[in-house]
């Protein structure tokens, strides 16, 4: 066990030094307005592709789903496959919608669809606050596990890995993010493959054994894990797959740093491409993942468990103490790599929400491209330099449950908006009035299944369907009876519903 030494520190400075070349490269110097948030035109489609794995993908799933399989089944791998069903609906309806309308950020679709600004302000607002608690988070998680491993200090892990994303970030907008993005990725994808191929070697049995441990001792599903259950409140895999698959929908469709990417082109077969190549990207690496955690539950019954064995940290554990030197360092890098790659999206969706969906929607005067980039790089500039803060204080504050409630309190209200989406795009008579009702219902409704009901009573992978069927239910209704009541004969916008008008 030779844990993490001077050449692996050297190849993790290296590693650093290099994307942050890379992202200073791709940057382009005299970048006006739109070309900051939407890039120039040139990153090709299988670079954006790579970029959207790196975005979802983030360093608490790298962390998290070899520790589950680790130490429990295959479970919640199920919940992968739930991208079977999201990328051919978001290829089917969104993406055509998104194409034609050439719109700006995710946010743009309301104030298209709805002919509401107030819509479009408010949807800006719900992603800002969650992705900056996001960012936070996704900082503080990885470092604390990087600090504890590699002897580090936890705060210069953070402002490192701020001030890198930062940036480039500022200086090289979208086409920045998602060249150092797309090489991140790789190096995640590259270095995890090999942890496995190398741990499979290092196993008595190999891949044999791993299988039999799979097939005779329940690690790939436990016993009394229903396939389906006809109550869709009750777990089932049936049901994750489901509601995994409209929760990842929900991100394609309504999350900006996801539609970021599809507002670099307008061309729908390579946005089909895009989205067919990181969904088998995902579900490749998630394969591997989860490979690799039972493999280290077979692995360390045959050898004795290294130090920091948590749950969570049995794979970096795994690479700082069995894997060869030098490859520690580049494997440790690419978990740095995870966060640093959604901590960019963060800051330049951020800037581009912000700019785009709320000051040039509030101020009277039209801004200029030069000062919409300009305050682009301000908003990135400041977001990243107040995420780095909050996540000092994380890690020194003891405060981690707070944070954790309002992430996962604002990530649920993110994620009613797939409600308002689906509204406006799956009928014709949905109209502001109605849309808002809807989101304020589908809010109140699930603020008051995850907080006020018992978690046994109610899946968490129904929620996504519970919202949904809220959204429509309430936002028809009322669309139909406001129409009634004071005439209104708003129609939608050609190109804003699947319907051909």
């Amino acid at each position: 066990m030779q844990g993490f030494t001077v050449i692996d520190l050297i190849i993790l400075i290296v590693y650093l030094a290099a994307v942050l070349f890379a992202g200073l490269h791709f940057a382009k110097k005299d970048m006006k307005g739109k070309e900051y948030f939407k890039g120039d035109g040139t990153v090709p489609w299988w670079v954006t592709s790579v970029s959207i794995f790196a975005t979802l993908l983030s360093p608490i799933s790298f962390l998290s789903l070899a520790g589950n399989s680790y130490a429990g089944t295959w479970i919640m791998w199920f919940a992968q496959l739930g991208m079977l069903l999201a990328i051919p609906l978001t290829i089917k309806f969104f993406l055509p919608i998104y194409s034609k309308l050439d719109i700006d950020t995710a946010y743009h679709y309301l104030e298209l669809r709805f002919g509401s600004k107030g819509l479009r302000v408010l949807g800006a607002v719900m992603f800002i606050v969650y992705q900056v608690g996001r960012m936070s988070i996704i900082m503080y998680l990885p470092c604390m596990v990087l600090g504890s491993l590699t002897g580090i200090n936890v705060n210069i892990l953070i402002i490192i890995m701020g001030v890198i994303a930062i940036i480039y970030s500022y200086t090289g907008g979208l086409k920045s993010v998602l060249w150092t993005d797309f090489i991140q990725g790789s190096v995640l994808l590259i270095g995890v493959t090999f942890s496995l191929v190398f741990l499979l070697a290092h196993i008595d049995g190999g891949f044999g054994t791993v299988f039999s441990a799979l097939a005779t001792e329940h690690k790939f599903l436990a016993t009394d894990q229903p396939i389906f259950n006809i109550n869709i409140f009750k777990d089932s895999v049936f049901i994750l797959i489901v509601g995994a698959g409209f929760n990842t929908m929900g991100s394609y469709v309504s999350s900006q740093d996801i539609v970021q990417r599809f507002t670099t082109t307008t061309d729908t077969k390579k946005l089909n491409k895009m989205m067919l190549t990181n969904g088998a990207l995902s579900i490749f690496i998630a394969t591997v993942f989860y490979l690799i955690g039972t493999g280290l539950y077979v692995f360390y019954q045959q050898n004795a468990l290294p130090p920091a064995a948590a749950q969570d940290q049995i794979f970096a554990s795994y690479i700082a103490f069995e894997l060869p030197v030098g490859i520690t360092g580049l494997l440790l890098a690419a978990i740095y790599a995870a966060s640093q790659s959604t901590l960019s999206t963060g800051l330049n969706s951020v800037a581009a929400s912000w700019t785009l969906d709320i000051q040039a929607r509030l101020t009277k005067k039209e801004l200029s491209f030069e000062k919409q980039t300009k305050i682009g790089q301000y908003v990135s500039l400041v977001v990243g330099i107040f995420s780095i803060v909050v996540a000092m204080v994380l890690a020194n504050g003891g405060v981690k449950s707070a944070y954790e409630w309002f992430n996962g309190f604002m990530g649920l209200v993110l994620g009613i908006l797939i409600g308002t989406f689906i509204l406006g795009a799956f009928t014709k008579v949905a109209n502001t009035f109605g849309a808002t009702l809807a989101f304020i219902a589908a809010s109140l409704v699930m603020v008051g299944i995850k907080y006020f009901v018992p978690a046994q009573a109610v899946s968490i992978w129904s929620y996504s369907l519970i919202s949904i069927a809220v959204s429509l239910a309430v936002g028809i209704p009322a669309s139909i009876l406001y129409r009634k009541a004071k005439g209104d004969t708003f129609t939608p916008a050609p190109n804003t519903t699947i319907y051909k008008n």
